[in-house]
């Protein structure tokens, strides 16, 4: 990190590829992070019980054993924002990290200078204070933030990239929170889920 800037907080990367783990370490501390980097899920595990990053970067490899890494995490109280990256990503991936945790997912290969711009996005709305839970249908499963957020695109007609770009997240993580929405819901699709919303007696919350 350059000498003349604040630190901006540490980022933990794990990454089985060095050359991966040395260009995100480079790119971070130009943009005044610190960063930890790993080669394996066990070390961060271990050294996320010591002290809490800011962000980390996780690898999700073939077996998708970083969704248990994602679940130990929030177990262990590290609430820190988890970015997944995957060079076999997939909607149904994207939906399972999602589902245990994960605030991003990105599909490699990717640019640097994207993901540190990922980063900051994640680390700025984790600071914001978490305000109750919006209302929408009732009897079903509280929305997230996030999604509440996401949902409030869609209604206002954005497309799945327009709102990626809306919410500096990749079109597959809002893909994921989209299904996640409707599975809660149990609406078929979007057109379903908003006759469904603004059909009800008032107007609802999103």
């Amino acid at each position: 990190m350059p000498g003349n800037m604040l630190s901006k907080g540490e980022v933990f990367v794990v990454d089985t590829d060095a050359t991966s783990r040395e260009q995100l370490s480079r790119a971070l501390q130009q943009n005044a992070y610190d960063v930890i980097c790993f080669a394996d899920s066990a070390s961060l595990l271990s050294e996320a019980k010591a002290r809490m990053p800011a962000c980390v970067l996780l690898e999700m490899p073939q077996d998708r054993s970083a969704l248990e890494v994602l679940k130990r995490l929030r177990e262990e109280n590290c609430m820190a924002p988890v970015l997944v990256t995957s060079a076999n990503g997939s909607i149904a991936m994207a939906v399972d990290a999602i589902k245990s945790g994960a605030t991003d997912f990105i599909e490699k290969p990717f640019r640097t200078h994207d993901i540190v711009g990922r980063i900051d996005a994640a680390i700025d709305e984790s600071a914001q204070p978490d305000l109750s839970r919006q209302r929408w249908l009732s009897g079903c499963e509280p929305l997230t933030t996030r999604e509440s957020d996401v949902l409030a695109h869609l209604a206002a007609g954005l497309t799945n990239k327009e709102v990626a770009r809306r919410m500096h997240l990749s079109a597959r993580t809002v893909e994921g929170y989209r299904a996640s929405i409707l599975k809660k819901a149990g609406a078929r699709n979007v057109t379903d889920l908003l006759r469904r919303i603004f059909g009800q007696g008032s107007p609802a919350q999103i």
